[in-house]
């Protein structure tokens, strides 16, 4: 109770307000940016919590993460162009909104979604995680090492369409992850004798280069154009839907928020996926289907309920346990080791207080980013503008500053410029960078646990099938592969 008590305390100090005011600003900004992503963002501003307190960094990167999947609504529905993939749901009934012109109608209703939906987000969280950090106290080697497994399936079969590629990325990822000192014999494995490598790929400096510097490259095309638009359709009209609009879109907000929440907390089930689930339910259990997507508020209300409330879900699983819900939380993780913090049982017990700042503090980012969202969400489009020419460089300079500001190393520099390279040539040719990275993260969690569960067993495998918790977890695994399996079989069924 102290905890929870500390936490609420921190969130309303003056130097935290003003850090959730800069972070929810910077969000939206992001996200309503084309191109730019809530992953980019967070590993972006990554370097500057390094010389941040715990809770401040935490702050701040909580709230960019929530308040850049809604800001991705705004471009959504005035130019049609998502800021984010968790918004293309979106604009399928927000754009027609606009071009009849009741844009600012769809702008406060997405906003009243993403509030709710975030709210009950976090609430999901609260109630979840401490009791499921608690269970994870029980895993042993054995557990570890499934769950590893499985966060690394889930993802490579859901964050892209063409899954060979998928897990060809994760491979790399944890062939990169193999580099350094063995944690058991101590000889150097891949390091070149470089003892910049003795302590494996550093994680930061390959985050902002693929997720960071890349876009800015994408950006610095020619053939890209840039992120100029001048035909942003009409946002006039009252800025919040009339009550009965409101309340017929209550169930909606509130199913696709339960929806949500629970793709979250599955291992690479992310914002897109969630936003499209729950936009196919509303339709299908509309009296009006045929009303959606040419311009239907309760299509707008349940994908951004739905992509607003993944984001506490995928918290679940990469506080308590330690397996990175989709990218964005994979960079979190490299946010909570600079300052000590492991995901796990111990931010519930050694770090609880500042946990709970952070749990608070999303609650508090949701209504700030709904307030400002009502007040001048219309105006955010304007940001997209910015030339891709002038903002690449802009954010090649801040990636290359803070990355040299980590640990001041030039090697780390030539490492993000390095994975920058790999990350804008993943994207050209379609090899999805949330595996590779997810898979260089738990890479080591995978080796050290099984190699640890063999020398406990005596090298005996049937230990993985003498626990009852390692079974549930295999089955979950089996089920991960199996499903777009099944899934593909039925689509190509289907249309056949």
């Amino acid at each position: 109770m102290d905890a929870v008590l500390i936490g609420l305390s921190n969130v309303f100090a003056l130097e935290s307000l003003i850090v959730l005011l800069i972070g929810t600003l910077a969000g939206m900004v992001i996200g309503a940016l084309p191109g730019l992503s809530s992953t980019m963002g967070v590993a972006l501003l990554i370097p500057i919590t390094f010389s941040m307190s715990p809770e401040s960094s935490l702050i701040l990167l909580g709230a960019v993460y929530v308040s850049s999947v809604y800001g991705g609504s705004i471009t959504a529905i005035l130019l049609r162009t998502p800021g984010t993939d968790a918004s293309i749901a979106t604009s399928l009934d927000g754009y027609p909104l606009a071009e009849q012109g009741r844009g600012a109608e769809a702008l406060g209703m997405a906003t009243i979604a993403s509030l709710v939906g975030g709210t009950i987000s976090v609430i999901v969280l609260i109630a979840i995680a401490p009791p499921l950090a608690r269970a994870a106290l029980m895993f042993g080697p054995q557990e570890y090492t499934i769950l590893a497994i499985f966060g690394m399936v889930t993802i490579v079969g859901v964050v892209s369409n063409n899954p060979l590629n998928g897990a060809i990325a994760a491979l790399a990822g944890l062939f990169l992850a193999s580099v350094g000192l063995d944690n058991f014999t101590g000889s150097q494995r891949y390091t070149f004798g470089s003892s910049s490598l003795f302590d494996g790929l550093p994680l930061l400096p390959a985050l902002i280069g693929l997720f960071s510097i890349s876009q800015a490259f994408v950006l610095c095309v020619p053939r890209s154009g840039g992120i100029l638009k001048d035909d942003a359709a009409s946002a006039e009209g009252r800025a919040l839907p009339a009550w009965p609009d409101i309340r017929r879109c209550i169930r909606t907000m509130l199913k696709s928020s339960g929806i949500g929440a629970l793709v979250g907390i599955l291992p690479g089930a992310g914002t897109s996926i969630a936003a499209f689930i729950s936009y196919d339910e509303a339709r299908r259990s509309s009296k009006t289907p045929q009303t959606f997507g040419t311009g239907e508020l309760e299509g707008v209300a349940a994908s951004e309920a739905a992509n607003n409330s993944v984001t506490g879900g995928t918290l679940i699983p990469t506080l308590t346990l330690g397996i990175p819900g989709n990218a964005v939380t994979a960079v979190f993780v490299g946010g909570l080791t600079i300052h000590g913090m492991v995901p796990g049982p111990r931010l519930f017990t050694d770090f609880a207080d500042v946990t709970y700042t952070l749990f608070f503090s999303l609650f508090a980012a949701n209504i700030l980013f709904a307030v400002i969202g009502l007040l001048a969400g219309r105006w955010l489009v304007y940001v997209t503008r910015v030339p891709g020419s002038v903002l690449g460089p802009m954010i090649v300079v801040f990636s290359v500053i803070g990355t040299y500001a980590l640990r001041n190393n030039m090697f780390d520099v030539g490492l993000a410029i390095a994975f920058g390279f790999i990350g804008f040539f993943m994207e050209r040719w379609r090899y999805p960078a949330a595996p590779f990275v997810i898979a260089l993260i738990l890479g080591p969690i995978l080796e050290v646990n099984f190699r640890r569960s063999m020398q406990i067993s005596n090298w005996d495998l049937t230990t993985f099938f003498t626990r009852p918790l390692s079974l549930f977890l295999i089955a979950l695994v089996i089920a991960a592969v199996a499903y777009p399996i099944l899934k593909r079989r039925g689509a190509t069924k289907r249309n056949s």
